[in-house]
């Protein structure tokens, strides 16, 4: 290709690190689809003769069918999916294949490729959370009213339910696409048309190119068209925003599996034995999706580290914007995947989660609410009183709703009998309606709200 200016070829070693073609070949039916577009806008300007376009667009539909077939071949001598195809192009139809060319140049044709590629992931990241949040509502309708310990500092705080519980994380996703989605809605311009960095003296027509590719419109400056990576960057951001709110889930199917929790039992096919231990059910799916996040994170400071302080306009080292993103793609489409399978199979023990709830005076604070409503005495007061109650049920090995009442009203005479609505498991779940509460009927109307708002 630099026959022209180069008299020698490129080292061994320089072609290797110059190649990029390796990772960016996955790129091929979004730089067909760029190069059908421009082809049919050259057509239609008059700049390339309606013969010579029907002979390039055939060479491309051949090559689309080949590399449909048999993959696309590695050559590094030719770099990147965009020379291996003007390569074939050549081999197939003649001196023609040059005029494709024309009016662009590689830089405007790899940020227009990769556009393409992203928007095509965030479609496919939107459906795979779609997919997880439907889990997570089947799961949370069905246990909306199965109380389990609600916790602050992995310490017993108050009961909640289950349902309320995986409500949680349904909102965490219901963001995630938000983040996906405004990324989209940011990269949807298109940099075809734009060339090396200055635009081009050929009549050429942007709007034309950018509604062929499903484009908002053309980008508004070349420059900045063929340096920014923003798009990457936003897809990162927010694929590394969902990696973490996985994690958080996939940690708690962990503890929630061991031992001393017991609250869940995970199906054979997300877990995995031990080559020592018999009796061992590993949560590897859960731990892996966990350990996951934390490389999803390190592909978005891998590009930003590449990013910064790069001069306008194109520099070589925006070659690595590829691979952090493909790497976070594809981990994310793993762990969401394997999420959704653990969530959807998952046997939840809400005897034993009820069995800790009960354990722990989690309903201490709904003693302390009781105090202010029913006997008007200040909070911070009704505070003190129930820690005594607490001190007292804990010395006598009980829960708070087995303390005999005269125990309580010895602690303050304000408490009576009605004080014992509020002290069991379900009476404080159940009085918790609140708008975001954890009550089963809010629960039940937050899944109907939220499936409604996914259809």
């Amino acid at each position: 290709m630099w026959g022209g200016r180069f008299a020698e070829g490129p080292a061994a070693v320089m072609r290797e690190i110059n190649a990029s073609l390796p990772f960016d070949k996955r790129m091929w039916r979004q730089d067909l689809a760029g190069s059908r577009a421009h082809l049919a806008m050259l057509a239609a300007q008059g700049i390339v003769d309606a013969e010579a376009a029907d002979r390039i667009a055939g060479g491309l539909a051949t090559i689309a069918a080949d590399y449909a077939r048999d993959g696309v071949p590695d050559d590094l001598s030719l770099e990147d999916i965009h020379m291996l195809t003007e390569s074939r192009l050549a081999d197939a139809i003649g001196p023609d294949a040059g005029r494709l060319h024309t009016a662009r140049s590689r830089n405007d044709q790899v940020a227009t490729d990769f556009r393409l590629w992203v928007r095509d992931a965030i479609d496919e990241v939107d459906a795979a959370l779609t997919a997880l949040q439907a889990a997570l509502l089947d799961r949370a309708d069905e246990h909306a009213a199965s109380v389990m310990p609600g916790f602050t500092h992995l310490q017993s705080a108050q009961p909640v339910t289950l349902g309320h519980h995986l409500m949680a994380y349904h909102e965490m996703l219901r963001r995630d696409r938000s983040r996906f989605a405004d990324a989209r809605r940011r990269l949807n311009e298109c940099p075809l048309g734009s060339a090396a960095l200055a635009g081009t003296g050929f009549p050429i027509d942007r709007d034309a190119t950018a509604t062929a590719l499903g484009f908002d419109r053309p980008t508004a400056n070349s420059l900045d068209a063929v340096s920014d990576r923003d798009f990457a960057l936003d897809y990162l951001q927010a694929a590394t925003q969902a990696a973490l709110h996985l994690s958080r889930l996939a940690e708690e199917f962990v503890l929630w599996a061991s031992q001393p929790f017991g609250f869940v039992n995970l199906s054979d096919q997300w877990s995995t034995g031990s080559s020592i231990m018999p009796q061992k059910r590993n949560p590897d799916a859960a731990e892996l999706v966990r350990g996951h996040a934390g490389r999803i994170t390190g592909c978005l400071v891998a590009l930003t580290v590449t990013m910064k302080g790069l001069p306008l306009a194109y520099s070589k080292d925006m070659q690595d914007d590829k691979p952090p993103v493909f790497e976070a793609h594809d981990l994310l489409g793993l762990c969401l995947a394997a999420m959704t399978g653990m969530v959807e199979s998952a046997t939840f023990r809400t005897d034993r989660m009820r069995q800790v709830a009960e354990a722990g005076f989690s309903t201490a604070t709904d003693l302390a609410d009781w105090l202010v409503r029913e006997a008007g005495v200040p909070f911070r007061e009704a505070h003190h009183i129930t820690g005594r109650a607490v001190r007292a049920a804990e010395e006598a090995g009980v829960a708070l709703d087995s303390l005999p009442l005269q125990t309580l009203a010895a602690i303050d005479a304000r408490i009576d009998a009605r004080v014992y609505d509020v002290l069991s498991v379900d009476a404080s779940v159940a009085s918790r309606t609140s708008h975001g509460g954890t009550a089963p009927a809010n629960v039940r109307a937050a899944v109907t709200r939220a499936r409604e708002e996914m259809r």
